[in-house]
C-alpha cells in the first residue's frame, strides 16, 4: 500500500544515508513497483499539471501528469533527479551542448514501473507519446523551486532561462486540447 507521507519520509531518510540520487531511486523503484497503489492513493490523473508533495531546501518531490501527446521543451534542472512513472509513459531525449546550443545524446523510453536517475547536469525534454494522462512521480535533490535553470527553444536550441508560466502555460495549453478531443 501506497502512502504519500510515508514515501516522502522514506525519500528524506534515503537522502540522509546517500546524498546521490542512488538510494532515493530505489524507494522510488519500490513505489512505482506498485502502480495500482500510487494512483489510489494520489488520485487517477484528469488532466495535466504538477502537484507538490514535499519541498524543502535538500530535496523536493512533485507529482507531474502529463496530457496524452504533451511535450516540454529542452529544459535542465541543475540537480539530481528521479523519475517514477506509475502510469502511461514519458520519452525523454537528452541533450549536450554543442556550439552554443543543443545536440541531442540519446533517449530514454520510460513506462509504468520504470523508475529511472537524472544527474545533475542532465538536459532533457519529454514526451507523453501515449494517448492516456501519463502520471509520474520527480524526486529532486534539492530545492526544485529556488534553483536557477534553463531552457531551450525547441525549434532554433538556443539557450534562455527557465520560464515557469511559459511552462504552466504548456500545461494549460494541453488540457485543452485534450478536452477539446474527449466526446
Amino acid at each position: 500500500m501506497f502512502e504519500r507521507e510515508q514515501f516522502i519520509e522514506d525519500c528524506r531518510q534515503a537522502l540522509a544515508e546517500d546524498e546521490s540520487h542512488k538510494a532515493v531511486r530505489e524507494v522510488v523503484a519500490r513505489a512505482v513497483a506498485e502502480p495500482d497503489a500510487m494512483l489510489a492513493a494520489l488520485g487517477e490523473p484528469t488532466e495535466a499539471g504538477i502537484e507538490k508533495l514535499y519541498h524543502g531546501p535538500d530535496l523536493t518531490v512533485l507529482t507531474v501528469v502529463w496530457a496524452p501527446q504533451m511535450s516540454v521543451m529542452p529544459h535542465d534542472h541543475r540537480m539530481w533527479a528521479v523519475i517514477g512513472v506509475y502510469g502511461g509513459g514519458e520519452d525523454n531525449i537528452f541533450w549536450r551542448r554543442e556550439e552554443g546550443r543543443l545536440a541531442a545524446a540519446g533517449a530514454r523510453a520510460l513506462r509504468t514501473g520504470d523508475a529511472a536517475p537524472l544527474g545533475r547536469d542532465i538536459i532533457h525534454s519529454v514526451t507523453n507519446p501515449t494517448d492516456k494522462m501519463t502520471a509520474a512521480v520527480h524526486v529532486y535533490g534539492g530545492d526544485f523551486f529556488a534553483t536557477a535553470r534553463s531552457e531551450w527553444d525547441p525549434d532554433t536550441l538556443t539557450e534562455a532561462a527557465y520560464d515557469v508560466e511559459k511552462t504552466l502555460r504548456l500545461f494549460a495549453e494541453a488540457n485543452a486540447r485534450y478536452q477539446a478531443m474527449r466526446p
